[in-house]
């Protein structure tokens, strides 16, 4: 069983994996900051200054009593909240990631089902010698 995954760990596939997962993590907080800084505030200005991060409803009220301004007001009050903005946040960030995704498969497949390029045609000079040679053969 060791020799197994002494095998397998050093198989090319292994770095692979640990390549993609380091990369799609570091992807992943590029995207969570492209939602949160350039998205979101460009559809708060066009919903009239909504913040979506900030958008929640309150299921039990803390020991200070509401209203409160922010998620981290109400949470640090106590109180149970419903964060359905993150959500939507969450949401926005998954579909640019599917998307970008969706490009980079789209063009590896693109790459890999290409057919090389056609070879140029054999020139006039070579096709006589070639017949010179067949001749000569004979």
């Amino acid at each position: 069983m060791l020799q197994e995954f002494k095998e397998f760990a050093l198989k090319g596939n292994v770095l692979d994996l640990a390549v993609g997962v380091v990369i799609g993590a570091a992807f992943g907080k590029i995207v969570d900051s492209l939602v949160k800084d350039i998205i979101m505030p460009v559809i708060g200005v066009l919903t009239g200054g909504v913040d979506f991060s900030n958008m929640f409803a309150i299921l039990k009220q803390g020991a200070t009593p509401g209203p409160y301004a922010t998620v981290d007001v109400a949470q640090k009050a106590g109180a149970v909240t419903w964060n359905y903005g993150v959500f939507i946040n969450t949401i926005i960030s998954f579909i640019i990631i599917a998307f970008a995704i969706f490009l980079v498969v789209k063009a590896y497949n693109k790459a890999r089902n290409a057919q090389p390029p056609a070879p140029a045609a054999t020139p006039e000079d070579i096709l006589l010698l070639r017949e010179i040679r067949d001749s000569l053969k004979k």
